[in-house]
């Protein structure tokens, strides 16, 4: 478990070092952002209601596999194939799984903010000479079976962003 925490600290010291986010001297074509912000939105929408459709068709019981933990894995893809980044956060404090705590300072800035009540939050950075869009969607707990795996969120008020999904991808 140490080794897994220095790793992650290190590897937060590293990209911090390569990621800058964007100043005036480095202006993204307000194009090619609006057509990447439209995609996290496109990403965002299909994502979620997907995992809302698997939690209502396919989580009868606390022993099924959660829609969130079998996304995880199609996030791996994603990445994998360098189609995009995508995470699931936690928002609460009390995090499901120790993996889904907010590592950059992107994401903790962004929990910060949608639970604060936005929907939505961005940056644009550049790494490796690159702009990336850095995007965090809010997600509020949505339906009462959401409760039977995070019993934890039973008592937290309608609406309240309990988790994220954060993005990184490329603006071409």
């Amino acid at each position: 478990m140490k080794r897994k925490l220095a790793l992650g600290s290190l590897t937060a010291v590293m990209m911090a070092t390569l990621c800058t986010p964007l100043s005036a001297a480095d202006p993204v074509d307000p194009a090619a952002l609006a057509r990447t912000r439209k995609q996290v939105k496109v990403l965002d929408g299909i994502y979620k209601h997907a995992i809302v459709l698997v939690t209502t068709h396919f989580v009868k019981e606390e022993s099924d596999l959660p829609a969130g933990t079998a996304f995880k894995k199609l996030f791996e893809v994603a990445k994998e194939n360098d189609w995009h980044h995508v995470r699931l956060i936690d928002a609460t404090g009390d995090p499901y799984d120790t993996e889904n705590v907010a590592e950059s300072d992107f994401e903790k800035a962004a929990v910060t903010q949608l639970v604060a009540g936005k929907d939505y939050v961005d940056r644009t950075i550049v790494r490796d000479g690159k702009p990336i869009l850095q995007a965090a969607t809010a997600i509020p707990v949505v339906m009462d079976k959401c409760v039977m795996c995070h019993d934890n969120y039973a008592d937290l008020p309608a609406g309240m962003a309990i988790g994220a999904l954060t993005y990184e991808i490329a603006i071409e």
